[in-house]
This record gives structure tokens, sequence and C-alpha cells, in this order.
């Protein structure tokens, strides 16, 4: 199991976690910078490199920003974060998932969740910028590049599952500002799921990946692909949209 992240501390918890487990040996962690394409792509490199086949991918990184942040290549954060490392890091480990026996993609995000639109004529949020509109454009970009998979891959084994597990008691409340910080924590006290019993519905999804080969599931529940939230040409005009933004940013590299 790789495990990716940007700060030490997590990775040396998951590392001890599997040492507990007596499963250290199977255990990795890569750190890497997922809000940039340097970081989003040393993650393809050294997993392609490592490994010959990828079982599973689990896709949930996700940081809230209550002001609006720019990367090294000049993207808003939320964007670059929680959507476009989805995008690079799904499709460039396409080849090592087709070579396992059952492969998943499980891509966290908010299907069926709180309402949100992407800007498309301003997708970095230039303009009026909120952490929220940033992070419902985010979720309705995931919805988009999950309901795009069977086109890009009409022959693939891999599955695709977008994942909304609802309210979870992690640590997402951290960079709210206060007062929403405290009351976000005491909602999530009482009212949320703890990570243990979350996690249990993606562990079965890995051991058993479903027949068809884009879902969605809010909760344990599975949702209809309809909608403008799934519309497939939607879902390849974002898909152009980023490639052409990537060939962008790999031409002029990233702001000094």
């Amino acid at each position: 199991m790789i495990s990716v992240a940007s700060g030490g501390p997590g990775g040396r918890a998951f590392l001890a976690e599997a040492a507990g487990l007596g499963a250290a040996d199977r255990a990795v962690f890569l750190r890497a910078d997922l809000s940039t394409l340097a970081g989003m792509e040393h993650v393809v490199d050294q997993v392609t490199a490592t490994t010959q086949a990828v079982d599973g991918l689990i896709l949930a990184t996700q940081r809230f920003r209550p002001t609006r942040e720019e990367t090294e290549d000049g993207l808003e954060f939320t964007f670059a974060l929680a959507y476009l490392s989805r995008f690079v890091i799904g499709h460039g480990l396409m080849e090592r998932l087709e070579q396992a026996q059952a492969p998943v993609i499980l891509n966290i995000a908010g299907p069926g969740g709180v309402p949100g639109r992407i800007a498309w004529d301003d997708l970095q949020l230039r303009s009026k910028y909120t952490g929220m509109r940033a992070s419902m454009q985010a979720s309705r970009s995931n919805d988009l590049l999950g309901a795009g998979f069977p086109a890009r891959y009409p022959q693939a084994r891999t599955r695709y599952v977008l994942i909304n597990p609802g309210f979870v008691r992690t640590g997402m409340a951290d960079p709210l500002p206060q007062p929403m910080r405290t009351l976000t924590k005491v909602l999530a006290r009482f009212f949320a799921t703890p990570v243990s019993k979350a996690i249990v519905p993606m562990i079965d999804l890995l051991d058993d990946p479903p027949k068809s080969m884009i879902s969605a599931v809010k909760s344990g529940k599975p949702l209809p692909l309809t909608g403008d939230d799934f519309n497939p040409a939607s879902a390849d005009r974002l898909h152009r949209v980023t490639a052409d933004l990537l060939a962008r940013i790999k031409a002029t590299g990233p702001r000094s």
C-alpha cells in the first residue's frame, strides 16, 4: 500500500499504524505536494516505477481554503488540489490499473451533495471567490471526471466510483475561520460518522468493485447518473479544457 500526503506527520502515523498491524514491509509513504503539477507527476512516476499493477486507487486529497490562494503553477488552490490532482493521477496510472485483476478507482468527492456549479469562464475563480464556491466547483468537476471515464476508456476493466461518504469526523474543519471552525467541530463530535465506520463501504468496493464502469454512491446508497452533474458533453468539455490547461503549464513551467 502506498500512501501519499504533503506532510511528514501523517506519513509517519501511517507507517506506524502499518507496523502495528504487522504490515510494515507492505507500506510505503510517498511525500508530494498534490497542489502542484510537479507533485502530481512525481506520484505517477514513482508509482509507475515501483509497481507492476495497481489494484485500487483512492483519490481523496482536499483542503478547504477560506481565502483564495494560487499554487506555483498559477492555479487556484482548491481547483489544483481537489480536482486537477485526481485528473492527472487517475489518467496517469491507468496503465498500471489495467494490469490488476479487478481494478477500481474510488474518487471521494461529493456526488449528490451540496449544489454547486462550474465557472466555465473563470475556472480559477479570480472573481467572486469563496471557499465554499471553490469546493463545490471541485466536487462538480470530479462528478464530470467520473462521468467522462467510459468515453475515455471504453474497453477498460477498471471501474470508477464517485463516493460521497456524508458527514465524516475528520480534520477538515481546521482551516475554517472562527466561529465556524468550533461550530463544525462540535457538530462533528455529535453527528459525524467516525472514519473507522465511514471506510467500511470503501473497503467493500475495493474488494468487490461494481460491475458498472462508472457509478456514484452517497452514504452507501447508489445515485442515478443523470442530470447536469453527470452530463457527457460537459464531461468532454471539461476534459478538453483541463488538457489544454495542463499543456500550457508544461509549456511555460511553474512561476518563479
